[in-house]
């Protein structure tokens, strides 16, 4: 029998936490005996003096490469600096489509139980492209770009996925009540794309209705369906249904390549301490596993953090425990 394929995974550490959760991560792949080589590449704020950019153009090159990259947290600096890096890669690579599932964790106690639900954000154009200038001093303006080949592009990708994973239902969150043209024109976009798909249900709900929806009843939805800043908004919302950012993987698709990354941020406070919770990333790359159709070391992984949640006996400090970044890996690797 023969050996399989060697895949090449451009590892992107990032800033803060991110060579830590990074590094666990890798162990555990490792411990999975998956065939996967890793190239590291730099990104991130940490990076700009080595580089003068946060997104050297050698990282989008190493992607553009090997396909598929895993990557830690990247800082962004609040209303001054450089602009995001996670844009950046977005914009270079066309990852047009953020896909986040976000479930309960079993042993995890939390408000919610029973949450199941898949957050599919468009990942290109509106307010999030971070288009704005000044007009005069003290005046600014932000566009907000919406168009139809973005908006079809991301509506079909959803109900493929929710055909594809047996997901029944589809709801489009907008506010096109207000902005008529533009969440008008995504909406449009949606029903038609909809129509190809009878077999799965199709709903509107406007985004701060569906914000309070989300809080009272997380277990009425399946796949969510937006534009890139209420994706963006939701998605931590989601997060924080089922014990927050720390445990809920997130992924990036494009037509050529994909991106799976942790959506934390980069915790500057405990970074170098061991303190990190690396589940994110995990999680992260379950998803990745099962993108590269190695699903049995997915569902090995996926066994492993739920083992390890359900026992209670491992934990983070962000999740109410006492053990590190190594403790945790330790107990995810003899769960395998």
């Amino acid at each position: 029998m023969s050996e399989p394929t060697l895949r090449t995974v451009t590892l992107i550490p990032g800033d803060g936490i991110g060579p830590e959760v990074a590094d666990a991560t890798v162990r555990v792949l490792q411990a999975l005996k998956v065939p996967l080589t890793f190239e590291q590449a730099d990104a991130g704020a940490e990076v700009v003096n080595k580089y003068g950019t946060n997104m050297p153009q050698s990282t989008v090159d190493a992607v553009l490469r090997s396909g598929v990259a895993l990557k830690g947290p990247t800082g962004t600096l609040v209303g001054t600096g450089l602009a995001s890096a996670n844009v950046a890669l977005r914009k270079a690579l066309d990852l047009f489509a953020s896909v986040r599932p976000v479930h309960s964790v079993p042993g995890l106690k939390t408000r919610y139980e029973g949450v199941d639900l898949v957050v599919m954000r468009e990942n290109t154009e509106d307010l999030y492209a971070g288009l704005e200038h000044i007009v005069v001093p003290g005046v600014v303006e932000s566009l907000k770009i919406i168009t139809e080949k973005a908006s079809s592009r991301i509506a079909r990708y959803a109900f493929e996925y929710a055909k594809a994973h047996g997901r029944k239902k589809v709801t489009a969150v907008h506010k096109a009540n207000i902005m008529k043209l533009s969440d008008g024109l995504f909406l449009d976009c949606c029903r038609k794309v909809a129509r190809d798909f009878p077999g799965v249900v199709y709903e509107e709900v406007i985004v701060d209705n569906m914000c309070m929806q989300l809080v009272r009843n997380p277990e009425r939805y399946d796949v969510l369906l937006m534009e890139n800043l209420y994706g963006d908004i939701l998605s931590d919302l989601c997060a924080g249904l089922v014990g927050g950012l720390g445990v809920v993987g997130g992924a990036n698709f494009g037509e050529r390549v994909a991106v799976f990354e942790a959506v934390h941020g980069t915790a500057p406070d405990i970074a170098g301490k061991g303190l990190a919770n690396p589940t994110a990333l995990m999680m992260s790359a379950a998803l990745m596993l099962r993108h590269l159709k190695l699903d049995e070391a997915a569902q090995r992984l996926e066994r492993a953090l739920a083992s390890v949640f359900a026992q209670g006996k491992v934990r983070t400090q962000d999740l109410g425990g006492t053990a590190g970044c190594r403790d945790f890996t330790d107990a995810v690797v003899s769960a395998l």
